[in-house]
């Protein structure tokens, strides 16, 4: 206790709790020498001290810990709790002893900080090989190295972190594989090659590396950049060495690699060894042609010959009728197949092909080549050859006759040449009558033609000779649709919908079938099969909406005509429907966001602005509908409609724009009139001009004096208006109490069906509203 002082009263009673002990610092427990050395050795491992006297733990020797904490820091300790008994000393001598015990947490401790911050910088490394990567393939070469060369900085320094925290034994090996590698890389694209090549040489010296021999192929391929051949072919040969027969394809490339170094070195008979064994073994057309091209060094013509019946016996990989068609993606594809693919071998090849069927006991062969060949043609979009090899089968047998001018009458269709297609295809009738291909084509051109009796006579002839003929059947219910005959066309398209059974059209033909027979539940039926199979069509949810209005169901209505607009959000009809409905369902506020789309469908409609104001003036945002119906007459200044509503608004709401709005309207409905007066009588001026010539000249003139008779009222009626600065007179209160009709309807009626009807208060003049707003 002689060393516990009390505080006197004229001291800070909080002094000293500022005060800090360098000896309590961990955060830097790592880097401290003295405290690692205690922590490997038992020097923190020593017994507890024994307490000397009772209720405290406190001896006559300095209090070791593995804090080593002195006597001299406890008394300090004391002297910032202020406490005077021995029992107040207790917690804190006993958790500076409990700190003895926790030496293998703590180290514990210290070893996940360091776990999880070398995996921090694992990461790091990693991030920056992918950005290196990246910036490669990108074509930024220079910074790709920048990125590569700091990965090998950031890793060495994790394995000296690993090595210092002794786990040399875990370092990973793949990441400082993945690095030198992608440094090598980034050096060859950087044109570095020394650099590059002592970057693979660390990685193939380095036994612990598995397969680290296969790359020096890369090796090999540097020296071939530097042209120093003979080190190229010693590489490519130790790489050969390394590699198992089981990876054949890369033994291959690499003797590849082999014979085309000699060949620049020109050693053309060692070139040839490694080009015939790759062709005994894996035949390709590279080295093939490289053979070709050794032989005739060599001048051993023979050779060459062989060389090239090995090198058109390689498979091309691809199927044979595919070979010429262009691919819509390599552009340096599609110019070699223009070129080779009416070149000179492809001709003989064809010729050839062909004769050697002439020749051959299957004669019939020959044709259906030719057939084919055209097909080819119309596959290839080239529809001029297509036509001029089946144009040679005119004079041939029926059978052949009859299929190529068949293919000629769809072409001619397809072109909208129905002349052509006509005479076409009655040359295949006349050349086989039971091709039912024949017979629909000529149904076709007749059906083109509106002869619809005479197409059902051909549809149902060619069913006859092919009851499989499905193309007939659906034709033949088209007409049967077109000539009225409703229920026989339903009967067709159901016997169709047996063999089709998921046919889109033909359930939509029986659901408009059944529609004109006047029996929407069929209707709806069908075309809700339909929806299983086509769902995200909008004409059919429009079809199934308007169904469900005429039916009265306008919950279910609403539902398809949605999501039709969900799928299609620019059909006019499906916009304006929506927004009658949330009128008749008083909900005018989401009817706006409807109209306001109308309006950037149809910007130049005025309608739809006007609908959009007339939803803002009934929902009661009337200061909203002002704004919009000024906005509507800055684009469309003539309008009166909008000037009508403008000039009423001001008036509930007592602007005093009123009196402008109401100058406007008089003036632009007086020049909407003599505009409409002077149409009217030029009109009639000129149909009576044409009617009775020079000898009705004296007529006209006395029309024309009556109608600047009426110009003069009109005149007169304009200089009646108040000007823009003088006072709106009572006397025109009458103009102001004009009728004025809402483009939505009156307020408290609304529109009948919800596509295009609309309601129109009886107490409103039918004439007060513009044609620009009346909905078709």
């Amino acid at each position: 206790m002689e060393n516990v002082h009390l505080a006197e009263e004229e001291d800070d009673l909080y002094s000293g709790y500022n005060d800090y002990n360098p000896t309590f610092d961990s955060e830097d427990l790592d880097n401290d020498a003295g405290f690692q050395q205690a922590v490997r050795t038992s020097h923190g491992r020593r017994p507890p001290m024994t307490a000397k006297f009772p209720g405290t733990a406190v001896g006559a020797r300095p209090l070791g810990t593995s804090f080593g904490v002195s006597a001299e820091i406890l008394n300090n300790c004391l002297l910032l709790t202020g406490a005077c008994h021995s029992s107040k000393m207790q917690p804190f001598v006993t958790a500076v002893q409990k700190a003895r015990y926790n030496e293998a947490s703590f180290k514990h401790l210290s070893s996940c900080r360091l776990d999880e911050k070398i995996k921090i910088m694992e990461k790091k490394v990693n991030d920056l090989i992918e950005e290196s990567c990246m910036a490669h393939s990108l074509g930024a070469s220079q910074l790709a190295l920048e990125k590569a060369k700091e990965a090998g900085r950031k890793e060495r320094a994790l394995v000296r972190q690993r090595e210092q925290s002794g786990s040399a034994d875990h370092i990973n090996l793949d990441l400082t594989y993945s690095v030198l590698f992608n440094l090598a890389n980034q050096y060859e694209n950087n044109d570095m090659y020394p650099e590059a090549l002592n970057s693979y040489q660390v990685i193939v010296k380095n036994k612990m590396f598995s397969n680290a021999g296969r790359l020096k192929v890369n090796m090999a391929n540097i020296y071939f950049k530097q042209k120093n051949y003979p080190k190229a072919i010693k590489f490519y040969r130790m790489a050969l060495d390394q590699i198992s027969n089981t990876h054949k394809e890369m033994r291959i490339k690499i003797m590849q690699n082999i014979g085309v170094v000699f060949v620049r070195m020109g050693q053309y008979s060692d070139a040839i060894t490694s080009f015939e064994h790759i062709m005994s073994e894996s035949p390709n057309l590279t080295v093939g042609y490289n053979l070709i091209l050794c032989y005739y060094a060599i001048g051993d013509k023979e050779r060459m010959k062989k060389a090239f019946q090995k090198l058109i016996c390689v498979p091309l990989g691809i199927a044979e009728e595919d070979k010429y068609i262009p691919s819509n993606d390599d552009t340096h594809t599609n110019m070699v197949i223009e070129a080779i693919k009416n070149d000179q071998l492809h001709q003989m090849e064809r010729e050839r092909c062909v004769e050697m069927v002439k020749s051959s006991q299957y004669v019939e062969l020959a044709n259906d080549l030719e057939i084919n060949k055209a097909i080819t043609y119309l596959r290839q979009k080239d529809f001029n050859q297509a036509v001029q090899i089946l144009k040679t089968f005119e004079k041939k047998d029926s059978r052949v006759k009859s299929a190529a001018a068949t293919n000629l009458a769809a072409l001619y269709s397809l072109e909208n040449d129905y002349d052509q297609a006509d005479r076409y295809a009655d040359l295949a009738m006349n050349a086989d009558r039971y091709n039912p291909a024949a017979l629909i084509n000529k149904g076709n051109t007749v059906f083109v033609k509106q002869d619809y009796e005479k197409a059902a006579e051909f549809y149902k002839e060619a069913f006859r000779n092919d009851s499989s003929c499905t193309e007939a059947l659906y034709n033949l219910g088209l007409s049967y649709k077109k000539l009225n005959r409703l229920e026989e066309a339903l009967d067709c398209f159901l016997k169709l919908h047996a063999i089709l059974r998921n046919s889109a059209q033909v359930m939509y033909q029986v659901a408009d079938l059944y529609e004109l027979l006047e029996d929407p539940q069929q209707a709806i039926e069908w075309l809700m099969k339909l929806i299983s199979v086509t769902p995200t069509d909008p004409k059919v949810l429009v079809k199934l909406g308007e169904l469900y209005d005429s039916e009265g169901d306008k919950s279910q209505a609403f539902q398809h005509y949605y999501e039709s607009f969900r799928y299609f959000p620019s059909n006019i009809d499906v916009i304006e429907w929506l927004g009658a409905y949330y009128i008749e369902t008083q909900f005018c506020e989401k009817a706006i966001q409807y109209f306001e789309r109308a309006t950037l469908i149809q910007p130049t409609q005025v309608k739809w602005q006007l609908m959009v104001a007339s939803c803002y003036r009934r929902s009661g945002n009337y200061q909203k509908a002002l704004e919009t119906y000024k906005d509507i007459h800055r684009k469309f200044p003539e309008n009166v409609e909008c000037l009508r509503f403008l000039v009423r608004l001001c008036t509930d709401m007592g602007l005093k724009e009123v009196q402008e709005y109401a100058t406007k309207l008089k003036k632009v409905e007086k020049m909407k009139e003599i505009r409409e007066q002077r149409v009217k009588s030029g009109r009639e001026g000129s149909a009576r001009g044409r009617k009775e010539g020079r000898e009705g000249s004296a007529d006209s003139g006395h029309s024309s004096q009556g109608t600047g008779t009426r110009g003069e009222r009109l005149s007169a009626k304009i200089r009646s208006l108040p000007s823009s600065h003088e006072p709106y007179e009572t006397s025109s209160q009458r103009e102001l109490d004009a009728p004025y009709v809402d483009p939505l309807g009156p307020q408290m009626e609304r529109p009948k069906s919800a596509a295009r009807k609309w309601q129109e208060d009886d107490d409103f003049a039918d004439e007060e509203l513009g044609d620009d707003l009346l909905p078709e």
